[in-house]
């Protein structure tokens, strides 16, 4: 469950966080851990979700890895360059993480204990990437695998996000302007025709009738419209996005796109966690939260058939976790002994592969709405102008 959690830091500055606790006690604990006083928890309702910025309580991982790289690549030690992360940070929330972490290294823990006592800012999988390259002494390559991983992910969710945007803007336009006609265009029609008189034909006067109404309870469409606006934005979202997604994934086609959009992400994260030197059977485990409800049990079956002797490749294609050119780079993987690059590799491919689909759909999808959204306005326009056709016809 999500808290707000209200503190003080250091310079007497108050900052307020989200955390993901069990409880409220558990709550305190982990704001406490980062070395503030609490003043006040409390549920994040719908309410406190729209007041607490989303930008103050997340920790931005990905920058401060490129910065940690950047100073140990300079010839920094680990402490002097965290306390040099802390000193130039401006947001307290990220401060406070920061300070937490450098207190933990003054107490002896190593950097991976440290960065797992805010599990809000630092995921398992990072944590457990730093952890085993404690063993080898390689905190800068660990960091950088990371880097690159992060970089790739959010390469992909940029190209799929904006071949999305056009559809959307398509959407919201064509109904914007169909909203526009339906409570001003069409009441207007309809107020001439009340004085023509005459009868009109049954799709033009459905027409006129909901116009009217439109036009009359235009304070209920509004605060329906608002009511739906604070509703997404309330955690809403949420919900509607676990519906839709579950509506696509029973479409052959694209329910097919999305499983290899998730296996490329596991397959992209386990190559991470292997060549960081961490054992296949804990890193199965580490990215079962990465797949949808659907294929977690696949994961878990292969896991355990893996645990039981199994090659990786045998016990993915037996769960239903392969594609044709994933089984054989893995299977190249376990001749060569380079399972974690070929993992990299076949995420690379299917990430590319996902792209391509994406645009040309991107392209389908454009004219296809151009047209839709063509011939509602078309037969809005037909049906209003239908009666004055008819009055020519007949005084003809």
């Amino acid at each position: 469950m999500e808290y707000i959690v209200k503190s003080i830091g250091a310079g007497a500055v108050i900052a307020t966080q989200k955390l993901q606790a069990a409880d409220i006690a558990d709550a305190t604990r982990q704001a406490q851990a980062q070395g503030v006083e609490v003043l006040s928890v409390a549920p994040a309702s719908w309410t406190s979700r729209l007041k607490a910025p989303q930008s103050s309580s997340k920790f931005p991982l990905l920058l401060f890895s490129q910065e940690l790289l950047s100073l140990l690549n300079s010839g920094v030690n680990l402490m002097e360059a965290v306390e040099t992360l802390a000193e130039k940070e401006a947001r307290p929330t990220v401060r406070n993480v920061l300070q937490s972490i450098i207190g933990s290294l003054r107490q002896g823990k190593p950097f991976s204990a440290a960065l797992e006592g805010t599990p809000h800012a630092f995921p398992p999988l990072y944590v457990a990437s730093v952890r085993a390259s404690e063993h080898t002494s390689g905190l800068s390559e660990s960091l950088a695998r990371y880097i690159a991983y992060a970089g790739q992910l959010e390469t992909l969710r940029s190209r799929l996000v904006s071949a999305a945007i056009y559809p959307v803007i398509l959407v919201s336009v064509g109904g914007l302007v169909i909203l526009f006609l339906m409570g001003y265009v069409v009441p207007r029609f309809a107020h001439i025709y009340e004085d023509m008189g005459g009868k009109l034909p049954l799709m033009s006067r459905l027409l006129l009738q909901g116009g009217l109404a439109l036009e009359q309870y235009w304070y209920v469409v509004l605060g329906t419209l608002v009511a739906l606006v604070v509703f997404l934005a309330g955690g809403g979202a949420r919900l509607f996005g676990r519906k839709v997604m579950g509506l696509l994934w029973r479409i052959p086609a694209v329910g097919e796109r999305m499983r290899v959009y998730q296996l490329a992400r596991v397959y992209r994260t386990l190559g991470m966690l292997l060549r960081g030197g961490i054992a296949i059977v804990p890193a199965l485990e580490m990215v079962t939260g990465l797949l949808s409800s659907t294929l977690q049990p696949r994961l878990r079956e292969a896991s355990r058939s893996v645990r039981e002797g199994e090659s990786i490749s045998h016990a993915f294609e037996a769960s239903g976790l392969t594609t044709a050119v994933a089984l054989r780079m893995l299977r190249v993987g376990e001749r060569a002994g380079t399972m974690g690059e070929m993992m990299e590799r076949s995420a690379a491919f299917h990430d590319d592969e996902m792209a391509r689909w994406a645009e040309w759909v991107t392209r389908l999808l454009g004219p296809v709405l151009m047209l839709l959204m063509g011939l509602v306005i078309g037969l809005v326009v037909v049906l209003m102008y239908m009666p004055i056709f008819q009055l020519a016809e007949s005084v003809r």
